[in-house]
């Protein structure tokens, strides 16, 4: 299980499963709670250097190169230290998670099966949070180590037999690919990176390039679609900036709109720790915002 145990001064004290992880926190403006000697107990700790590019301090020799932890929602998934800091885990996407899950299987309940897209699909959690309530899944990402990542965890997680399909490509390409087939998704989920590029050198910019990958999302929703996830940790999309974004880009409509800063919150205290921000449009339960 993950927890959040302190942060401040820029960084996070982590419990992952068994161990305890420093991590960079850019919005952890404030002072920790804990005093220096709970820190300096981490079984490891990140670096980021100016440049981007960081390393890890590892203080535990035993620490594994993998181990596995319980997601809310989402099933187990493997933890690995990357160069990049990252984990394969977000926990500011826990309570997406769980939405995605309730949605999938009140549909289920009903005897229908929805059809999801998740696109800049990374390790899967929110993949595996449909997957296992009943959902059929294509989980994009231009990342073949991330794709590879994501099966592990659905392997780890029993969900190795459901309706998983596994796509490695760039994403705005797979959906052009898609439109001119005809495919329809009753759900489309997307956690755009700021900057990005693709399996064969293909670029992503958030700014100049998300407005458009909306609208051809937009053709590939079928006409009874459920819902539309899009979160964000780019700098200037706020909550309120995403629904603009989804307004202007969904069919309109009856529904409702989701939308909210993504925060973990520390165990010990509740407070929250902010980490990008989210809205979910949900078809056909009433309008505003």
């Amino acid at each position: 299980m993950y927890k959040l145990i302190d942060s401040g001064n820029f960084q996070k004290l982590e419990q992952v499963g068994p161990y305890r992880l420093v991590r960079p926190s850019a919005q952890a403006v404030w002072r920790p709670r804990l005093p220096a000697a709970e820190w300096h107990r981490a079984d490891a700790t990140y670096t980021r250097f100016s440049g981007g590019e960081g390393k890890w301090d590892v203080r535990n020799r035993k620490l594994p190169e993998t181990w596995t932890i319980d997601a809310p929602a989402a099933g187990r998934m493997v933890i690995r230290l990357t160069d990049f800091g990252h984990l394969g885990i977000f926990p500011e996407q826990h309570a997406n998670w769980g939405r995605l899950s309730r949605l999938v299987g009140a549909a289920a309940q009903t005897g229908r099966v929805l059809n999801v897209l998740n696109l800049f699909a990374y390790t899967g959690g929110s993949s595996m949070a449909c997957a296992g309530a009943g959902a059929s899944v294509v989980h994009v990402d231009a990342s073949k180590t991330s794709v590879a990542w994501a099966r592990e965890n659905a392997e780890a997680s029993g969900l190795a037999e459901r309706k998983l399909r596994w796509i490695v490509d760039d994403v705005q390409k797979f959906v052009a690919r898609e439109i001119r087939r005809g495919s329809k998704y009753h759900g489309v989920i997307l956690d755009p990176p700021s900057y990005g590029r693709g399996a064969k050198g293909e670029t992503w910019d958030i700014e100049a390039m998300l407005p458009q990958l909306l609208d051809a999302i937009r053709q590939l929703l079928a006409d009874d679609f459920a819902f539309v996830l899009l979160s964000a940790h780019s700098e200037g999309y706020s909550p309120l900036a995403l629904v603009n974004l989804l307004a202007e880009a969904l069919p309109s409509g009856e529904g409702r709109y989701e939308a909210e800063e993504m925060t973990a919150r520390e165990e010990d205290t509740g407070r929250p720790l902010p980490s990008g921000n989210s809205c979910l449009y949900i078809r056909g339960e009433g309008g505003g915002a």
